[in-house]
């Protein structure tokens, strides 16, 4: 038990590989056996445009994926590139919040302190957190979810335990959310190498937070006033264009959130709600050729056509519900061994930009490895630093900066 206890986040990111489908560890025919069921519906795997049923969605769409899906039933409608695995950026954050957002409540206290902020890579977005200022979860939140800010994500995830049992806890709810083309390397959604996720993951994050009031409010708020030290605030804007009509856009119509993001690496990522006639429909959008308000337009562009089109259009996939919400796996889970293996496999971390599809073998087995190393991790309570950014950051025609 002492032993299990000093997992050093080495450990942690090796536990995390269990998560990988299992065709990344296993030889080639093997690996063609154990891909054979895909998380939401065979036809997710197929390259280019699915649609049934309906008109296609706008041509002019130059996003590396996307999909279209409707929130309440879990119908996917369109997608392009469904399980393509692609840097996240500040999308993440939703699994960060899908993660954490219950753990404390909103009115707590928390001081910050200088080792709260040591790790917030350089180069990252930030809603300006000082040391010394004490804050409420509340207004922690806000910074996450408004201005996208590391500095809120890295004071949260040291008050859940540190960084390593916070990507440890996030690696283990995206296994039990069956998102399996995600890998976790930070909480924050910087750029790391071999951090990835896909438009599929990406909706099953948004779909999932939106069923919670809190995380609902924080994704529709538009300003808020944050402190500034003594009586002093300031106010901070979502940078959610959309939302917000900022940079030229028109606010859309019936918007509810959810989280946009930018990096160097990973372009602009969207995932986008909105309600129109009693429905709600989500979008995700991933890596617009072009950069400026494009991956906003993409989405406003595909939620227009859900709402006009979509319920005509049969489902070529499904939003799969949590396993720990009674959802069914894909696949029957392997055995121990295939886990071990899917776990401690050389080379078995996802990297690159490649096309690969995640799959839902291993699913409930990485979750049962991935659960007993946050339970080792929240022993030690540990204050792990992050390693360091793989590249710097700018905003969407602006200053350096990532969101």
């Amino acid at each position: 038990m002492r032993e299990s206890s000093r997992l050093s986040r080495r450990a942690v990111l090796g536990l995390t590989a269990a998560a990988l489908p299992l065709s990344a560890a296993l030889p080639p025919s093997e690996a063609a056996a154990a891909t054979a069921t895909v998380v939401g519906g065979e036809r997710l795997a197929r390259t280019g445009v699915q649609v049934r049923g309906a008109s296609g969605p706008p041509e002019k769409l130059t996003a590396r994926s996307w999909l279209v899906a409707d929130c309440a039933s879990g119908e996917i409608l369109a997608s392009f590139n469904a399980h393509r695995r692609l840097a996240p950026a500040s999308t993440l954050k939703m699994l960060f919040a899908d993660t954490v957002l219950k753990k404390f409540d909103r009115t707590e206290r928390y001081r910050v302190t200088d080792a709260d902020l040591a790790d917030v890579p350089a180069g990252s977005s930030l809603v300006g957190i000082k040391p010394g200022i004490t804050y409420t979860v509340e207004q922690l939140w806000q910074g996450v979810f408004l201005r996208s800010g590391n500095d809120a994500v890295h004071v949260l995830s040291h008050m859940n335990g540190g960084i390593a049992e916070t990507v440890a806890e996030m690696q283990a709810r995206a296994a039990d959310l069956q998102a399996l083309d995600t890998h976790v390397v930070s909480p924050d959604g910087f750029d790391h190498k071999g951090q990835l996720s896909s438009a599929y993951d990406l909706t099953l994050f948004g779909r999932q937070g939106l069923k919670d009031a809190d995380f609902r409010g924080y994704c529709g708020t538009r300003t808020a006033d944050f402190p500034a030290g003594g009586k002093k605030t300031f106010q901070i804007q979502n940078t959610d264009r959309l939302l917000t009509g900022a940079w030229g856009l028109k606010t859309y119509d019936g918007l509810i959130g959810v989280k946009n993001g930018y990096t160097s690496h990973a372009g602009n990522t969207f995932t986008g709600a909105a309600t129109r006639g009693g429905r709600t429909l989500l979008v995700t959008v991933m890596h617009p050729e072009s950069g400026g308000n494009a991956v906003y337009e993409h989405t406003a562009a595909l939620l227009d056509w859900g709402f006009t089109h979509g319920r005509s259009a049969q489902a070529v996939g499904t939003l799969v519900e949590p396993l720990s919400e009674g959802g069914a796996s894909a696949s029957p889970a392997p055995g121990r061994k295939a886990v071990r293996a899917a776990a401690g496999a050389p080379g078995s971390a996802p990297g690159g930009d490649g096309s690969g599809w995640r799959f839902a073998e291993g699913a409930a087995g990485a979750l049962a490895v991935l659960g007993a190393g946050a339970w080792a991790l929240r022993r030690r309570r540990a204050r792990t630093v992050a390693g360091p950014a793989d590249g710097a950051e700018r905003p969407q025609g602006g200053r350096r900066r990532r969101h």
